[in-house]
């Protein structure tokens, strides 16, 4: 086998990898209350691999009631090494229709109410996400699009909103004005935890439809949305087979392995040990006398 555990979280329209292998749902417990659902275990090949479907199996949770940090907290707890995040997304460039494929790299964080980090009072800690994404994983990610038969770009800046409702007009022509390219409702927190958690993390978003930016065009349906969900998480199951079985056997170090080496600034002797304790998979590692 490789060195290689790669999470993969399935947003709107994946649900399911066909290819996976010695496939087995398993529960896992977090301090952090429950996560979307079992974790589905695996194998691709000489890769392991650990689904969770983001909003639960017949996509039951809507995106502010997604317990992002159980789901880090739990996919680090499975043994997850990396994490490879798919996501339904709108498009806010013409050039990004619906039916492409784009690997993420920066992202503007418009949500509100949740929860956005696993540290707080009596233990606090500050990560760098100047550059968000993990460079190696992405680019793994773009290479397994192509391979998958998907159309792709790279290197686009993500929105992400609250919801559940989608953009006025006004919002959308102003996130455009911002420099966003696409728009979405999951990856934020998302990201942020993963980071805490020093599991290298990529997004791979797949656009469904144009927001509601063009003046000259309606509004978004979901009856189209699902409509091109149903194409993309085709395409998505191949993209995740061709990703593993492309890495290398050797899982090559990340920087991000390490961030919380510096990023903790409260000293061992005044910190609580009740959140020091709920913490022992995302920083244990740097926790542990």
């Amino acid at each position: 086998m490789t060195d290689w555990t790669i999470g993969i979280i399935g947003g709107s329209g994946l649900y399911a990898i066909d290819a996976l292998e010695d496939a087995a749902w398993r529960d896992v417990e977090t301090p952090w209350g429950a996560p979307s659902d079992q974790i589905l275990f695996g194998r691709i090949g000489d890769v392991h691999l650990r689904f969770l479907p983001r909003h639960g199996r017949g996509h039951r949770i809507p995106p502010s009631e997604v317990n992002a940090r159980a789901n880090i907290d739990a996919l680090k707890r499975a043994g997850c090494t990396d994490l490879l995040a798919v996501s339904s997304i709108g498009s806010l460039r013409e050039e990004l229709e619906p039916g492409r494929f784009v690997v993420v790299d920066q992202f503007i964080d418009r949500t509100v109410g949740r929860p956005a980090s696993f540290f707080g009072t009596g233990l606090v800690a500050h990560v760098s996400m100047a550059e968000p994404v993990c460079p190696r994983l992405s680019a793994f990610a773009a290479e397994a699009i192509k391979a998958a038969g998907g159309t792709m770009a790279k290197d686009a800046t993500y929105l992400a909103m609250e919801g559940p409702q989608f953009s006025t007009r006004a919002e959308s022509m102003m996130y455009r004005q911002w420099g966003a390219d696409v728009i979405g409702m999951t990856a934020m927190p998302e990201a942020r935890l993963a980071r805490e958690a020093e599991l290298p993390y990529a997004l791979v978003g797949m656009v469904t439809d144009y927001d509601c930016w063009r003046e000259e065009a309606g509004f978004v349906e979901v009856a189209e949305v699902i409509e091109q969900m149903t194409v993309n998480g085709t395409i998505a199951r191949r993209l995740i087979e061709t990703f593993a079985r492309a890495l290398p056997a050797g899982r090559t170090a990340s920087p991000l392995d390490r961030v919380l080496d510096h990023a903790i600034i409260t000293p061992s002797s005044a910190r609580d040990p009740v959140l020091a304790a709920k913490l022992d998979a995302v920083a244990g590692r740097v926790l542990r006398p």
